[in-house]
């Protein structure tokens, strides 16, 4: 059924250009679906905005926002307020999977696997808080965004020039192995895919850059641990209490001789990118789904909270 939908994107996160990419090709997409679409490059007003999507008259917001503000809970929150269905995640899941400490906590107590971690602070000085090599994020970016991994014989300390906003970060144990992420639609899961980098790391270049990264679609894993890929991306989606669409990021690690692979959560994606390197997209048109066809469906099972 065609509907009046407002794609919303942009806003003021350091992801704003991938946000960007993703709504002009969502808006595109939903175009060839057969809905009425409006774009709505957001700002940094969030009255201005509620005002804009109130008169836009729509009868659902896509949701292409990423980062903060739009994958936090923020917006979310608003357009229940306003009784507008959206796409993807409500508030307590977008607000549970943007914290990564917190869904952390949440994977563990469902029997997730997940890194060995800790979240540090500024007042913790400049000691090594893990073993290294660990990898250094914080807590409530997406996209990669200012992450990197301490290095045996790296001379700076580990956090001597602090790239993030807050005062805490997440520190977590690098697994070696291979980038696998899976993607889920409502109740199932549709495929998992493996990254491969030559920069050694998906980091936000390689995600976002041309040729910055290579896909094999399926992930080229034994069936039992394929399944079990799939069976993760799947928990974590419910575990946070997800809807609509998600993409949960894992490491594969079968690098240990005489050992059995073993496989950790790394986050869930609760507003995956919808860009032409998306994975996302690419996961569904494998499973048969084109991508007007993926939006579309999104935005047929749109809603606000309960």
């Amino acid at each position: 059924m065609s509907k009046r939908v407002t794609v919303v994107m942009g806003g003021a996160s350091a992801e704003r250009e991938v946000s960007l990419a993703s709504g002009r090709a969502a808006a595109a997409a939903l175009e060839a679906a057969g809905h009425e679409v409006i774009t709505l490059d957001v700002g940094r007003d969030a009255a201005e905005l509620a005002h804009l999507i109130a008169a836009s008259r729509c009868d659902v917001v896509f949701n292409a926002l990423h980062g903060r503000f739009g994958e936090d809970g923020c917006i979310q929150g608003m357009l229940n307020l306003l009784e507008i269905p959206y796409t993807h995640s409500g508030v307590l899941a977008s607000a549970a999977a943007m914290d990564k400490a917190f869904a952390r906590l949440l994977f563990q107590g469902a029997g997730i696997p997940v890194a060995e971690g800790r979240v540090v602070t500024k007042a913790d000085g400049a000691a090594d808080p893990l073993a290294r090599p660990y990898v250094v994020k914080p807590i409530n970016e997406g996209s990669s965004v200012g992450v990197y991994i301490v290095k045996p014989g790296d001379t700076k300390t580990p956090l001597e020039s602090w790239p993030f906003e807050g005062d805490r970060v997440l520190v977590e144990a690098f697994v070696p192995g291979r980038e696998i992420t899976v993607a889920v639609m409502g109740d199932r899961a549709l495929g998992a895919l493996e990254i491969t980098s030559d920069r050694g790391f998906y980091d936000y270049a390689a995600k976002y850059s041309a040729g910055g990264s290579r896909h094999l679609m399926p992930a080229p894993l034994p069936p039992a641990d394929y399944a079990e890929a799939l069976r993760l991306g799947l928990l974590a989606h419910r575990v946070l209490g997800c809807r609509g669409v998600s993409r949960t990021d894992l490491r594969y690690d079968d690098t240990r001789p005489g050992q059995p692979a073993r496989m950790v959560v790394l986050e869930t994606n609760t507003q995956p990118g919808m860009t032409a390197t998306s994975l996302v997209p690419e996961i569904a048109q494998a499973a048969g789904i084109s991508f007007p066809e993926l939006v579309d469906w999104m935005v047929e099972n749109a809603q606000c909270d309960p």
